[in-house]
């Protein structure tokens, strides 16, 4: 049966919309247990974008986030990029540590820690549902954090690991709990490679 394009990009969509619900359950899970709370999260947009349009989706090259970085391995490699904006950053701070904000100033080394920790969550809740789709083994390496503008926050990763893909897997997930509302935006950025290879586990190549 021979598709056309369009007939392969709604599948390929299809299955990457699958991912993220399949992702998101598995951070509702971890996070809770981990925050030891009720929360409840969502993912209103999935799709896939060039990575040079990746700063306009974060509100522009100019606007300061926060990001956390991670190295993927094994049958997929690449990397893993959660941007927040500093007051999404300060808000999940917030609601993992259970203190009321204050402002947004820098970060302690404490909650430095706490939202390296909570990307270290994320990525594996959404490696684990990539794993599961396509049956891949991929390990991710230990949490950076960076405060810098998007641009800078984008080109960061590329030069610490080396050569990757024109393409990104784009998440956007909201977390609730009461009145907060966080928008953290995920990237996964595979080398050229193991993009071609996610497309044919996907059966859309």
């Amino acid at each position: 049966m021979n598709l056309s394009n369009s007939e392969i990009n709604e599948m390929y969509l299809d299955v990457l919309k699958e991912l993220g619900n399949i992702g998101t359950g598995n951070a509702v899970s971890a996070l809770a247990m981990m925050i030891g709370r009720k929360i409840n999260m969502k993912v209103p947009v999935v799709k896939m974008v060039k990575l040079q349009e990746v700063p306009e989706i974060l509100g522009g090259a100019e606007i300061p986030v926060v990001g956390i970085l991670l190295n993927v391995e094994g049958d997929i490699e690449g990397f893993i990029m959660f941007v927040m904006s500093q007051a999404s950053a300060h808000l999940l701070v917030n609601m993992l540590m259970g203190t009321t904000l204050n402002g947004y100033n820098e970060f302690t080394d404490i909650e430095k820690s706490a939202l390296m920790e909570i990307g270290n969550i994320l990525a594996g809740a959404y490696l684990t549902a990539l794993s599961t789709l396509t049956g891949f083994k991929m390990i991710q390496s230990v949490p950076q954090l960076a405060e810098d503008m998007a641009g800078a926050i984008l080109s960061f990763p590329a030069i610490q690991f080396g050569e990757t893909g024109d393409t990104a897997l784009y998440i956007e997930t909201e977390i609730f709990e009461e009145s907060s509302r966080i928008v953290a935006d995920f990237f996964l950025i595979p080398t050229i490679e193991s993009y071609k290879k996610m497309l044919k586990a996907l059966g859309v190549a």
